[in-house]
């Protein structure tokens, strides 16, 4: 047969133990991403030149170069310098940084958004900044962009396969290293791209269901 079922059975454990570390390094990284995002767009649209314009040139430099050079500088490059870490730990400062940067657009367009009157109003009834960004503007910014965010965490989600460039035993890797070690990779490949599909599709209709939503309050 061209595709053994039996076979595909047997290293389905295996390869679901790589889904996990998988889901791992998205989550993290999603998160870092998240957080770094917005103190990147916060920075960004300081009034200080000697934040935002440094900040902005950084922001252009990882959107502009790949992932994949990110991670060899991460892995290979740190710890000549005394920064050593694990190579998950790694993947997925890599991906949050990586992924900060456009995460931090979003953010950007989204405070940019909020109408000028809110900030005006703000002003008028001598409200501290921080009673302005955490009770005004930002709820107000943060909901319309979750679908976007959505969509860079199935990005993210899609682009860990390249943590297996840097050692991360990841899905694809443990697909690899199953198919180098039995001489068959039909079976694992093609299991690989359904537990993708499986978590990707259900993942980007719920971002799609997210946009119909907020594109039926604005």
């Amino acid at each position: 047969m061209l595709f053994d079922w039996q076979f595909a059975w047997e290293i389905l454990p295996g390869l679901l133990e790589g889904l996990v570390v998988t889901i791992e390094a998205t989550l993290i990284g999603f998160a870092l991403a998240a957080i770094v995002g917005l103190l990147m767009a916060l920075g960004r649209r300081s009034s200080n030149p000697w934040i935002s314009q440094p900040l902005g040139g950084i922001i252009e430099f990882i959107r502009s170069t790949p992932l994949l050079v990110q991670l060899y500088v991460f892995f290979f490059v740190l710890p000549r310098y005394g920064l050593r870490l694990p190579p998950l730990v790694v993947g997925s400062v890599a991906l949050g940084l990586h992924y900060g940067t456009y995460c931090s657009e979003v953010y950007r367009a989204g405070i940019d958004a909020v109408e000028r009157g809110q900030w005006e109003a703000s002003t008028a009834l001598n409200f501290s900044s921080t009673q302005v960004w955490t009770r005004i503007i930002l709820p107000q910014s943060i909901p319309p962009m979750i679908p976007a965010l959505g969509n860079y965490l199935v990005a993210m989600f899609k682009e860990t396969p390249q943590l297996a460039a840097i050692t991360v035993v990841e899905l694809l890797l443990t697909a690899r290293t199953i198919g180098t070690r039995e001489f068959r990779f039909i079976e694992p490949i093609t299991l690989v791209g359904v537990l993708f599909f499986l978590i990707s599709y259900p993942s980007a209709l719920f971002v799609q269901r997210l946009e119909a939503r907020y594109a039926r309050k604005s």
